[in-house]
């Protein structure tokens, strides 16, 4: 059977089954199998070959099987040209950064953003590579305006923003970049592709941590960069190829079964995390509640414009009580379990508290410690169940 495509016309449902699977040609399997290998036949003649291409099969470190499929399926997915699959959320981060920026070159980057960002950006890149790095507010397009230099190469956001739950305006950050010859990036992991696609908003790369909602079910890490194939050629060829990020095949392979079910557990996300966070938002021990879905949310009207189906499942709350009593709280959950990552099939907690080094670049209700909940698909009357009587074992209700 010859290699079936399913294009734009398809619904997002219907692509995120068919697209990147096919009937294999060797055992009439109707998925496609694990390619558990890390070599693949040569010609005839291999002398003419380019040891560092990725096109065809060659070694896995330059492009596999698994991946391939992969990469076909997120791009139709993300309505992007082309995808790169590598290792890790950070692998796709860092492989994005490197093959991108060179010294001398400045940077404009989200103030509310990925611990591993701050790090690259503020830190690795700019002592290391010499390449500038500014700080900004995102949600602030002035801010934005101001900051951006004649050697303005790139500005990356991430919204909603981790752990804040922060909105950016990705279709008009992306005409402030476009206006002054600067490439955007746009993390999109809080949102998947099912809520929000920023290529189809103007941005030129979004990226994907594969390990969260894309899998889904906390056993495979993976990340992705999609974008413009005239770009992604040149960062699969530095990132993948030279700096061997590669993805497994194994986990490449539990991604895309992964991602089949991508739209109902996103529906089921979106749903419980609306629920939990007004359920929240109702409590007189609360002391806030960020979750793009609340009418009190700062970003709430750029939310409903650019997140298409909902908006995600996690979300950031505070308790009027002491550090302990935020750990004690989480100790006396039964259904929630205590974990970092998010977007698995289980809700997870995590207790940032007000030590964090980047405190000062949060709103002020989040210095005094806080929680990130990724909200799971279990039944949302058991989570807020979960929550009411943890709270009423530490004496809050």
């Amino acid at each position: 059977m010859g290699q079936r495509t399913y294009g734009q016309e398809y619904g997002f449902q219907t692509r995120a089954v068919h697209t990147g699977n096919d009937v294999d040609g060797e055992s009439g399997a109707i998925k496609r199998p694990i390619t558990m290998a890390n070599s693949y036949e040569l010609p005839y003649d291999p002398t003419d070959m380019n040891w560092s291409s990725a096109a065809g099969n060659l070694y896995t470190r330059n492009g596999g099987s698994n991946q391939k499929y992969l990469q076909e399926k997120l791009a139709s997915l993300e309505g992007g040209e082309d995808c790169i699959v590598l290792s890790s959320g950070v692998a796709a981060l860092s492989g994005l950064f490197f093959a991108l920026l060179e010294s001398g070159d400045h940077v404009i980057f989200s103030s509310i953003t990925y611990i591993a960002v701050y790090r690259l950006l503020n830190e690795l890149f700019n002592k290391k590579f010499h390449v500038e790095t500014t700080i900004v507010d995102v949600s602030d397009l002035e801010a934005i305006k101001a900051a951006v230099r004649p050697n303005t190469k790139l500005i990356h956001i991430e919204t909603p923003g981790n752990p804040t739950l922060a909105i950016s305006d990705i279709q008009e950050i992306a005409k402030i970049a476009h206006e002054n010859g600067a490439l955007l990036s746009v993390d999109n992991t809080f949102a998947s592709p099912y809520n929000q696609r920023p290529i189809e908003l103007g941005a030129d790369f979004t990226i994907e941590s594969l390990t969260k909602y894309i899998n889904g079910h906390g056993d495979a890490m993976g990340g992705a960069i999609i974008g413009k194939k005239e770009f992604l050629d040149s960062i699969r060829s530095q990132s993948q190829i030279n700096l061997g990020g590669t993805i497994s095949p194994f986990n490449a392979w539990l991604i895309m079964r992964g991602a089949v079910t991508l739209p109902l557990r996103m529906r089921q996300h979106n749903e419980n995390a609306q629920k939990v966070a007004e359920w929240l938002e109702k409590q007189p021990c609360v002391s806030f509640v960020s979750y793009p879905g609340l009418k009190s949310h700062k970003g709430h009207e750029i939310a409903k414009k650019q997140m298409l189906a909902g908006f995600g499942g996690v979300l950031s709350f505070g308790l009027k009580a002491d550090h302990d009593t935020h750990n004690r709280f989480v100790s006396k959950l039964k259904v929630v379990t205590s974990a970092v990552s998010l977007g698995h099939d289980e809700s997870l907690i995590v207790f940032i508290g007000e030590n964090d080094e980047r405190q000062y670049l949060y709103p002020e209700e989040f210095h005094h410690g806080f929680f990130r909940f990724s909200v799971g698909i279990e039944d949302a009357e058991d989570i807020i169940h979960d929550l009411e009587q943890a709270l009423q074992s530490v004496n809050l209700l």
